[in-house]
């Protein structure tokens, strides 16, 4: 073969074969056994795709198995093997389609579909810095597969490769075993595979104890994670298989691989790892090139960022990509609100709007939420699409202008949009009314990036607003930013300590668009009570008629109170979008989670936070009532339900045990409890009698389960909560 110029750090030029042709019709067959959502053979070339490129995967198949390539695609290079004679012979049948540049052969099976990318490039990696002759798997097993033993000296060096028929007492103590991939360069690997064959071998592990006695150098490759060792032999071993596929779904993934993904929210990833400044630009590259090809990349795009580490320069590295290609950015100067992006980007008309952001994620995670025109979030089929284009696209791929050289241009527009955020909210809240109220308020930004905008409309109000933790803090005090009770414990003892000198609590998360509140007496006020607290008034003092949309973590009091009011109520997915979409199609008033995030009908179509405050206090000035008054003022409405939930790490077995006992074994009760229904909106949720509720729901985003609960009495809340930890742990 003719020696290419090495590429990349000094690497060879690579081809694999992967053998698909099969010993008889079962094995065969087995190839195109269902695997999670692909075949065997087809999550192998999957895998194997990841390691080199189409051109470079020789397929070798069985004659007149056209069904292989359909299942792989026409993009590989088949070749038969014309008769089964064994794996050695069928390496050899693609000897005339190994490109001439070839410098290593890897050869792999069809048949070893959880192999990871990661071994295979691990063998490669290996064999090339080590110079050697011949490269081999192995792995170390308590309860070794029926596979070739490795055999070492005192020093490590690879003397035998044992089958296990050879086995003898002697040999019982090894647990090491040859996987059967390798690699080595194309010429030898046929040379010893003619060799051999002209005495009438054929086997490719016969190929390999020939590399033993040779002077070539003959290393191996560790794998560690003993499921990828599992062959799809039998049909016992196709659903062994799929357990581990699934299972490895649920591992929570380094972001290492520099894969973009969005969640419920936004792209978020840990700073260093997966949230880099290259894959950001990546991903603005994708947005852009959606924005060209719909035709409205002259509509521009809005771009801000919050206080975390790297925001600012995520920002002005954004807008260099869209500036790059020719679409007008107005950059937000300084650090804003996720929620004024999702203002400003109907305000100016912008194709997108792009906030730098990980909202209440630990400190060492940053991320990107994007907005549509309308300030929504898109959904799931359209943010596939600017993360699978990301994910394709090369560094090279990337168009960028000098920041400099777009502000001159006049590409980059560097006016701040707070005052028209503040003056549109106030349009909507009665702020004139809130004036003669003399409120008094303590205010935790949890150093994110409220203080500028809630603090100017409270002032506008006339508020005395007391702010605490609202310096500049990239690592927000040591905690992650979420307006919770736990986290708003400075909040609450100040409420208390005050003795009456505060009518309330309020607080955001780290990017404002979710909401806390602290009563009065310094008890926290669930987002659950805040949404019915809101809902009645909009209703009650506003004169606004319609329904509510909350997702299925929420409280099922805002049913009863629709009910009350004679209105529509709408169950929905966990993630603010699909809260808005809901809203749109029942024209609701009121959408919420009881994660703190809210919106109401004819403002942004997004959380705000700071929207939500601003309401708030309109709620009191204008009913005269403590936050504690009005709370039992709508439970003598609506009853009292109690909510409570947890949250326990969710390790990838539970992920396919729950779901799989829920299956096999249908419930009728929760203890004493009937069963009234179940429903898989998202996650699991079982349905009791009197509006009670339990749901189970894996965390898209971290590794853990969450567990709610609604029930008629706190006791019986704790029940429910009990009896899902030991259903779940089981």
């Amino acid at each position: 073969m003719a020696t290419a110029s090495k590429t990349g750090s000094d690497r060879p030029v690579t081809t694999a074969i992967i053998l698909a042709a099969g010993g008889d019709d079962e094995s065969r067959e087995l190839l195109h056994a269902e695997l999670s959502d692909s075949t065997v053979a087809a999550l192998a070339v999957q895998n194997l795709r990841q390691v080199l490129p189409a051109e470079r995967i020789i397929v070798v198949v069985a004659p007149e198995d056209q069904r292989i390539r359909e299942t792989l695609g026409e993009d590989l290079t088949y070749v038969v093997q014309e008769e089964p004679l064994g794996t050695g012979n069928a390496v050899a049948a693609a000897r005339g389609v190994i490109p001439d540049d070839t410098e290593q052969l890897l050869v792999t099976y069809a048949d070893t579909p959880l192999l990871r990318p990661a071994s295979l490039r691990g063998l490669l990696n290996r064999h090339n810095l080590k110079k050697a002759g011949f490269s081999l798997l192995t792995a170390r097993m308590d309860q070794p597969l029926p596979y070739g033993r490795i055999e070492r000296d005192p020093d490590g060096k690879i003397t035998a490769i044992v089958e296990p028929e050879d086995l003898t007492s002697k040999d019982a103590g090894i647990t090491e075993v040859n996987v059967g991939s390798y690699v080595a360069a194309p010429d030898l690997l046929l040379e010893k595979i003619d060799d051999l064959a002209s005495r009438g071998e054929h086997r490719l592990t016969e190929v390999a104890r020939s590399f033993l006695g040779s002077d070539h150098g003959v290393v191996s490759y560790r794998i560690y994670d003993t499921d990828e060792v599992q062959g799809i032999n039998t049909e016992e071993g196709v659903a062994q298989a799929a357990d581990i596929v699934l299972k490895r779904l649920f591992v929570p993934k380094k972001d290492a691989d520099t894969t973009i993904k969005f969640g419920t929210g936004g792209w978020r990833a840990i700073i260093g790892e997966g949230y880099t400044l290259g894959n950001l630009r990546r991903l603005c590259q994708a947005i852009a090139n959606e924005a060209t090809r719909q035709g409205v990349d002259h509509m521009g795009v809005v771009i801000g960022g919050d206080r975390r580490f790297l925001s600012r320069e995520s920002a002005e590295a954004a807008a260099e990509v869209f500036a790059g290609n020719n679409i007008p950015v107005r950059l937000l100067p300084d650090d804003v609100p996720t929620p004024l992006v999702t203002f400003a980007a109907p305000y100016t008309e912008s194709a997108y709007g792009v906030i730098i952001t990980s909202s209440h994620n630990p400190p060492n995670w940053n991320g990107v939420k994007v907005f549509r025109a309308d300030g929504s979030l898109p959904l799931d089929a359209e943010t596939d699409r600017y993360q699978d284009e990301a994910n394709s696209l090369r560094v090279e791929d990337v168009v960028t202008l000098d920041l400099d050289l777009a502000r001159a241009a006049g590409v980059i527009d560097e006016t701040p949009l707070t005052d028209p955020y503040i003056d549109a909210i106030e349009q909507i809240i009665d702020w004139e009314l809130v004036r003669g109220s003399d409120l008094r308020v303590a205010v935790d930004p949890m150093y994110g990036t409220s203080q500028l905008t809630l603090g100017t409309i409270l002032s506008d109000m006339r508020v005395q607003a007391e702010f605490i933790h609202a310096a500049h803090n990239p690592l927000f005090g040591g905690i992650a930013p979420a307006p919770d009770s736990e986290r708003l414990d400075t909040l609450k003892k100040m409420i208390r300590s005050g003795g009456g000198k505060y009518d309330l609590g309020m607080a955001t998360d780290g990017d404002s668009d979710r909401i806390g509140i602290v009563d009065e007496n310094g008890e926290y006020v669930t987002s659950n009570e805040l949404l019915l607290l809101i809902y009645w008034y909009l209703h009650e003092y506003k004169g606004e008629k319609g329904g509510v949309v909350r997702n299925v973590a929420t409280t099922h009091l805002l049913d009863r109170l629709a009910d009350h009011f004679g209105e529509e109520h709408r169950e929905c997915k966990v993630g603010f979008k699909h809260v808005t979409a809901g809203m749109q199609e029942i024209d609701a008033v009121l959408g919420g989670e009881s994660s703190g995030g809210l919106t109401v009908r004819g403002w942004i179509l997004g959380k705000d936070g700071i929207f939500a405050c601003a309401l708030v206090a309109e709620i009191l000035a204008r009913t005269g009532k403590s936050m504690s008054e009005l709370l039992e003022m709508i439970y003598e409405i609506t009853g009292r339900l109690y909510s409570m939930e947890e949250s326990i790490p969710a390790t990838p077995e539970m992920r396919l045990e729950v779901p799989r006992r829920l299956e096999s074994e249908p419930l009728t009760h929760i203890g004493e409890y009937k069963i009234v229904d179940i429903v898989h909106t998202d996650g699991t949720k079982i349905l009791l009698e009197n509006d009670n509720w339990a749901l189970l729901r894996f965390s898209g985003t971290e590794p853990v389960l969450r567990l709610f609960v609604e029930a008629d009495t706190p006791d019986k809340a704790e029940e429910l909560l009990s009896w899902l930890r030991g259903f779940v742990t089981a």
